[in-house]
């Protein structure tokens, strides 16, 4: 039986946990995370740092390991969005005919 392979899709990515670790500080999980770079929507930068937000689903594959699904979230609530400018109000000419005297 074949492994599926890992294909990643913007802005998501998985985590698998480490079956065997090799030193205390191997890693607990690891796995990749496709980040769209020119989509600068729902980041911040802080101190020359950019700042994603990730959001996970615990998951399981079809062999019944489980796994972290992550995606970069990018919602950013109305309230935190700049104000868009009103659309400028047209004015319509009056014209002397439209008087009643």
């Amino acid at each position: 039986m074949t492994e599926k392979t890992f294909k990643p899709f913007p802005d998501g990515g998985k985590l698998r946990a480490t079956i065997s670790k090799r030193t205390p500080l191997s890693p607990d999980y690891w796995g990749d995370i496709a980040i769209n770079l020119k989509d600068t929507t729902g980041t911040r930068v802080e101190d020359g740092l950019t700042i994603f937000k990730l959001s996970g689903w615990k998951k399981a594959d079809s062999s019944g390991k489980t796994y972290l699904s992550l995606s970069v979230d990018r919602y950013v609530p109305e309230a935190a969005q700049a104000p868009v400018k009103p659309q400028a109000k047209r004015q319509v000419e009056e014209s002397d005919d439209d008087i009643p005297f």
